[in-house]
């Protein structure tokens, strides 16, 4: 028996390590960045019981075959999770799933903004039927394989982002029953294989003009604020829906003579054309009344002609007319360097100011440094010579040298992402470090461009401890983009709802040290600067914490850029976010005491923990304000309402004086709320008293506050 062991032996041996091990293996066969965005992700998800053989950490997806994921070979490449009823977010690791193909998240209750970086090599993408906010993030124009992209039936807002210009494989864009307000984004003439659009029941205006060209069978865009005429190309789409908008009656207009098609517009399709047409094709031949044919190329060169002449006649009695007014004025106007302007450069300055003067932005803000030689001459878009009323303090740096600083705007220094672009980290030759803002060109109207410069100038001599200065500007080649120093320790928010590294858990003290640091960093914008400075968008992800924990307020002064569009946003829009105060949602109405309110939702987030709305919590308890706010003046239940994670360590006196700020502060009236001196001064008595009971007995012991050198504690009350 043993001999016959011994003589198959060698071939058993053989089987075992070439068949029955590669067998063992490739049961724990799920790539490793695929299984932790996974993981990530069911965590963001508040950990679904539905989802079967999910778990938050450990685990082989692909082998143990969770629910909705399908895989080839140790790579994900289809997650479909409809109809399940999941809550909370999307995370911040789906793009390490680099070769899921499909992602299908909708009819769900997920919240929160899109990730701004999501799988690159996605070909579908739906989302429908969530409780998404925020915009398109920028990554969707390097997901090039997308075929299919459905985000209806959330509440996306602002101006949908010009991201579809590499996009020449998408087929079906459905971006209906959202709250997308402005003009369509002109990348859609590039998507030259699209058969489907949706953009029905949003807030979108102007015409469709950049719809003209694309090979559409399939067309809706009711109910929204689109005018002018309906392009006679669209007319002949199968199924075209174009209802409850202000589109002009009668037939279009023809195009103007030798009009060239936007570039990268394929050419036109070969849908027959409606009787009613207003112009005839081109190149046919009209006949004149005396029975002669007229080419119509002729005839458009003659009117060419005679309207460059009628121009050059109005230009030279415009000019003779100038002139004789100018010199009836002495031209005692002066530029800076004490030489005498002559009157072509005063009119050009009268013209500036009087655009810079309607534009929301901080002027006059003391106390202005004089570090830097004011720059009062800058060129414009079309190489016109533009002055700007106010020094700018800041450095201007080249897009070259943030190209290299920034590996080339790559993904991999992407930090952030907003309303009006991304956030890069950017790290010079010199071992510097700042914070780079791209501001997308489609996101600012014609006029805020033109006065970029001057909200620049504004931005940098704001000087505050707790203020993102900002270090420099960019406008070369048409670019808009704005260098901050980096704060890199990560926002409120992130720390507050998505740390997991015990070691950024804040204390009590650290959240009483941010709120008095914001609470000072607003004091200086609402009453020291000329005039005040409203912040307009103060909320948790704004306030960014260094190495100690020092709170530093970023986006001061961005109000200046805000797109109009974004300003004139509905008010279901802007109740949804759960920083704004009553008087904002109801009547668009923004002043520092709707700051004021804000600085209360955030000091909530400190107190509890809790996001500003959070639908995964019970209804009753889904509005911060609404829930916390019947609680804060009653002991027992604001020891209820305190985040968990600081594990009962605060003194109990100290929790009832800061709520007692909170109240203050989101009052429904706007008049009732205190000036943020008042809430500085308040929280300065609330540190003292701190203080002093610590060192007057032991009912407070492990508990004490270390305030920052400059924090002036000692200030008269």
């Amino acid at each position: 028996m043993s001999l016959i062991f011994l003589h198959y032996f060698p071939n058993f041996f053989f089987f075992f390590v070439f068949y029955l091990i590669p067998v063992f293996l490739v049961q724990a066969n799920t790539d490793a960045n695929d299984a932790q965005s996974l993981q990530v992700l069911y965590g963001a998800l508040n950990n679904p019981s539905q989802l079967t053989g999910w778990k938050s950490s450990g685990g082989d997806p692909c082998a143990e075959s969770w629910m909705g994921i399908k895989c080839d070979g140790s790579a994900v490449v289809s997650l479909k999770l409809s109809g399940l009823g999941l809550n909370g977010s999307m995370g911040y690791l789906l793009s390490n799933l680099a070769s899921l193909k499909t992602l299908d998240l909708s009819n769900n209750n997920i919240h929160d903004t899109i990730p701004f970086q999501m799988p690159p090599n996605l070909t579908t993408l739906n989302l429908a039927r969530n409780n998404l906010s925020g915009n398109l993030p920028y990554s969707i124009s390097s997901m090039v394989s997308l075929t299919y992209l459905n985000v209806s039936g959330n509440s996306l807002a602002q101006q949908i982002a010009d991201v579809f210009s590499n996009h020449t494989a998408l087929s079906t864009l459905d971006l209906s029953n959202n709250n997308f307000s402005g003009d369509l984004p002109s990348s859609l003439s590039s998507l030259s294989n699209l058969s489907t659009l949706h953009v029905q029941n949003n807030q979108l205006t102007g015409t469709l003009n950049a719809l003209v060209s694309l090979p559409l069978d399939d067309l809706n865009v009711a109910n929204n604020h689109f005018t002018g005429w309906v392009p006679q190309e669209l007319l002949s789409i199968p199924t075209f829906i174009y209802n409850g908008n202000s589109f002009d009656n009668g037939p279009a207009p023809p195009p103007p003579p030798f009009t060239p098609p936007p570039p990268g517009v394929p050419a036109k399709r070969n849908h027959s054309r409606s009787s009613g047409s207003a112009h005839s094709p081109e190149g046919s031949d009209k006949k004149s009344s005396d029975g002669k044919k007229i080419s119509s190329g002729v005839g458009t060169i003659l009117g060419v002609v005679l309207s460059v002449v009628f121009l050059l006649v109005f230009a030279l009695l415009a000019l003779l007319f100038c002139k004789r007014k100018w010199r009836t004025k002495p031209s005692n106007g002066r530029m800076s360097g004490g030489s005498v302007s002559n009157g072509g450069d005063k009119v050009n300055i009268e013209i500036q100011e009087q655009t810079v003067s309607s534009t929301p932005a901080v002027v006059n803000v003391k106390p202005p440094p004089a570090e830097d030689v004011p720059v009062d001459k800058v060129y414009g878009k079309n190489g016109s010579i533009k002055r700007v009323k106010s020094p700018i303090t800041a450095t201007s740096y080249t897009v070259a040298s943030l190209q290299t600083a920034t590996n080339s705007f790559s993904q991999e220094n992407i930090v952030g992402e907003g309303s009006l672009g991304r956030v890069y980290r950017a790290e010079f030759s010199n071992g510097k470090v700042l914070a780079l803002k791209k501001i997308d060109n489609s996101a600012l109207s014609l006029q805020e461009e033109d006065n970029f410069l001057e909200a620049v100038s504004n931005m940098s001599r704001l000087r505050h401890p707790n203020i993102v200065s900002l270090a420099g500007y960019c406008t070369e080649h048409g670019q808009r983009l704005l260098v901050y120093e980096y704060i890199g320790n990560g926002s409120l928010h992130d720390i507050l709802h998505f740390s997991d590294d015990g070691g950024k858990k804040l204390s009590w003290n650290a959240r009483v040290r941010v709120a008095l640091g914001t609470a000072r960093a607003l004091e200086y914008l609402h009453e020291v600067c000329l005039p005040s400075v409203v912040h307009r968008n103060f909320k948790s992800a704004n306030i960014l914490l260094d190495g100690e924990f020092n709170p530093h307020l970023s986006d001061c002064g961005l109000a200046a850029l805000t797109p109009n569009t974004e300003r004139q946003v509905s008010t279901q829009m802007i109740g949804s976010f759960g920083y704004s105060a009553p008087e904002f949602a109801l009547s668009g109405i923004y002043t520092t005491k709707s700051d004021v309110y804000s600085f209360g939702v955030v000091m909530l987030e400190l107190l509890s923990g809790r996001k500003p709305l959070d639908s995964s919590r019970p209804r009753p308890e889904q509005s911060l304000v609404r829930w916390a706010t019947p609680q804060l003046h009653d002991i027992d239940a604001l020891s209820k309402m305190v985040d968990p994670t600081l594990n009962g360590m605060y003194p109990a006196k100290s929790l009832s004086r800061f709520a007692d700020v909170i109240a203050l502060c989101v009052q429904p009236e706007p008049e009732f709320r205190p000036p943020m001196s008042e809430v500085v001064q308040a929280l300065v008595r609330l540190v003292q008293r701190a203080g002093g009971s610590k060192r007057r007995s032991s009912d407070d012991s492990g508990f004490g506050f270390k305030t920052p050198d400059h924090e002036t504690i000692d200030m008269p009350i």
